[in-house]
């Protein structure tokens, strides 16, 4: 029986906003692949940036959808920047919620005091996406920075997707309190340590997949950690975005959607300066990196995407360059 991607981790650590759902509906696919994934034992952890709700709520939309999911399984970045403050500051302390309840629910499970205003003295202020979120609430946030307040952000993503096409996200919101004070927060999301090390000591895994869709957050954490990743085509992330990827962008793995967890690895071999991957081929030729073949079009876009990475050490792509490519690919 053929190995599948699966049958490689004994957890997946998956994102939720482009890889499970956009908006409220479920990722076409999503739902079916993860029941799957469940009944053969691989734990399922939802490890999502965005801040707004609670895990129960989380659990209780994917499951609504058709995803196997409790409260357990989620895991935010509210709950690492609630750990993360709890470990530097008394208990019972007060800190001031620049966003939903997701957060709020997160600090007073580390025995934190969540308050709204700087009158309260708080000693940090923490920023999540909200969709409430009003400009008293961030004139209170910006206040208590004023006064000290050590400056935490749940999660620095500019961008997150919806069903309705991609939108501010939580790193653009931040904005407005830094600047205003001068102040840059530190960030508990994705790509920084904390939300991974949360994961970890959660789900207790040994060998993790990370599942994102997005190359700044979810494969630059796996890169940090040491881990292996796979980045799906369902959420932010395109081609020419993986073409010129960075060093600490490059997932191992790349895919449509979550699917594909279910298929077997799709590797490309290199010799004598080809790139090739199931009737693709990859080349540079007079500084410009060519590629012919014909079938699934993921398979070309692997094979551009390691030939392009290889292509002076680590230096990024010159998007010039890849015009070929993209044209090869109907992209």
């Amino acid at each position: 029986m053929e190995t599948t991607l699966i049958d490689l981790y004994d957890t997946l650590l998956l994102d939720l906003d482009g890889v499970v759902y956009l908006g409220r509906q479920a990722v076409p696919g999503a739902p079916e692949a993860l029941t799957r994934a469940a009944d053969t034992g691989v734990r399922l952890a939802y490890v999502t940036n965005n801040a707004s709700r609670t895990p129960a709520a989380i659990a209780e939309h994917l499951v609504s959808i058709g995803v196997p999911a409790t409260p357990d399984d989620v895991v935010t970045s509210a709950q690492a920047a609630a750990r993360m403050i709890a470990e530097k500051v008394p208990q019972g302390a007060a800190v001031l919620v620049v966003g939903g309840m997701g957060l709020r629910s997160a600090l007073r499970a580390q025995g934190l005091r969540p308050v709204t205003t700087a009158a309260e003295s708080p000693v940090a202020v923490v920023q999540g996406i909200s969709p409430d979120l009003s400009y008293a609430l961030l004139s209170e946030g910006a206040l208590a920075v004023r006064q000290g307040a050590w400056f935490v952000a749940a999660n620095g993503d500019t961008t997150m997707p919806t069903n309705r096409g991609v939108l501010p996200g939580n790193g653009a919101m931040i904005r407005v309190i830094a600047a205003a004070t001068g102040v840059e927060p530190v960030s508990a999301g994705k790509p920084e340590p904390p939300l991974h090390r949360e994961s970890m000591l959660r789900t207790g895994a040994e060998r993790p997949l990370i599942v994102g869709d997005r190359l700044d957050t979810d494969v630059e954490a796996a890169t940090r950690a040491g881990v292996d990743s796979l980045l799906v085509l369902s959420g932010v992330t395109g081609p020419m975005d993986l073409l010129t990827a960075p060093p600490e962008h490059r997932p191992t793995h790349i895919a449509a959607d979550v699917s594909a967890v279910h298929l077997p690895p799709a590797p490309v071999t290199s010799e004598a300066g080809e790139w090739t991957r199931e009737g693709w081929v990859a080349r540079w030729e007079s500084g410009e990196l060519r590629l012919k073949g014909e079938g699934d079009p993921l398979d070309g876009l692997r094979a551009a995407c390691a030939a392009s990475w290889a292509h002076a050490g680590d230096d990024r792509t010159d998007e010039a360059d890849l015009t070929q490519v993209m044209v090869a690919l109907d992209l």
